[in-house]
């Protein structure tokens, strides 16, 4: 299998997994991955994080699954055993809405637990990330272009993963962050939210990497609760990152040091992969 450096992979929405000494590259890989129809996901290895070798396929849409358009967004998580995708995906006919897919494998092939999302129907849902614990939630976009506000909701899920226990409860809008401004794009105008990662601090402390636009372009900021997932959630008032680059993730490099996983520039064929060292990633993000 031919190798590539990270520079020379063309991924929107990294996500990285560490298994031993291995990493697994996961994110969206569709040529056109807007108004194309969806091929799947592919996934990428490496042991120093400089050559990658790939692309395998991790996940190939059976004959009778509901979705054909914007395979958006894979993460892949282990839980009690099995490997989970967490992943966005569209047709004509339904909403938008976060799918669960599983596998013995971080390599797949994956497959759908159930063949629905498991986000409400009637909604434009996207971007789930998970939350593990003694209780399993994900953590997801309310679409703008529905609630020309974005909201990040959080829903828990049954402990296998397969259904929804329960409504989502907005943890916020994109308007609540002060960096935040007024984005433009398919005729609609509004705060967008996209690509939240969940951080947990302590005991009932979480941090929360997630994805606007502000004043320069797509842009990642910082959020922080104290009291619980579904508590009160504080901004900072200057993002993270604010320069066309965004859908972060914090992973663990070969050293042990935390990285940040980010696309960028975000136009569509330019997109690559940076990773930047977070030496403060840590209560205080």
């Amino acid at each position: 299998m031919k190798k590539y450096k990270l520079s020379d992979i063309r991924i929107r929405d990294p996500f990285f997994l560490k298994q031993g000494e291995c990493y697994y590259l996961y994110g969206t890989t569709d040529y056109n991955n807007w108004d194309g129809l969806g091929v799947g996901f592919d996934f990428y290895k490496s042991h120093d994080l400089e050559w990658f070798e790939g692309p395998y396929p991790a996940f190939r849409p059976p004959k009778d699954f509901w979705a054909d358009r914007n395979f958006w967004a894979p993460e892949v998580w282990k839980h009690k055993g099995k490997y989970y995708m967490i992943a966005s995906f569209k047709s004509e006919e339904k909403c938008r809405g976060v799918q669960v897919l599983w596998s013995y494998s971080p390599e797949g092939p994956f497959e759908p637990l159930i063949n629905q999302p498991v986000t409400p129907a009637r909604w434009e849902c996207l971007d789930g990330t998970l939350v593990l614990g003694k209780e399993v939630y994900l953590v997801f976009c309310h679409e703008w272009l529905q609630t020309k506000d974005g909201e990040i909701c959080a829903l828990q899920l049954s402990d296998d993963l397969k259904y929804p226990m329960g409504n989502p409860k907005v943890l916020f809008r994109a308007s609540e962050a002060r960096w935040t401004v007024l984005h433009e794009e398919f005729g609609h105008s509004g705060y967008v939210t996209d690509g939240p990662f969940v951080i947990k601090n302590g005991y009932k402390g979480y941090h929360m990497l997630w994805s606007s636009y502000g004043k320069n372009g797509y842009a990642i900021g910082i959020s922080h609760t104290t009291d619980g997932l579904a508590g009160t959630w504080r901004h900072d008032d200057i993002p993270l990152m604010n320069q066309d680059g965004g859908h972060g993730m914090v992973f663990e490099g070969l050293r042990g040091e935390k990285l940040l996983a980010i696309h960028a520039p975000n136009g569509w064929m330019k997109e690559r992969i940076q990773l930047m060292s977070l030496p403060n990633c840590n209560e205080n993000m």
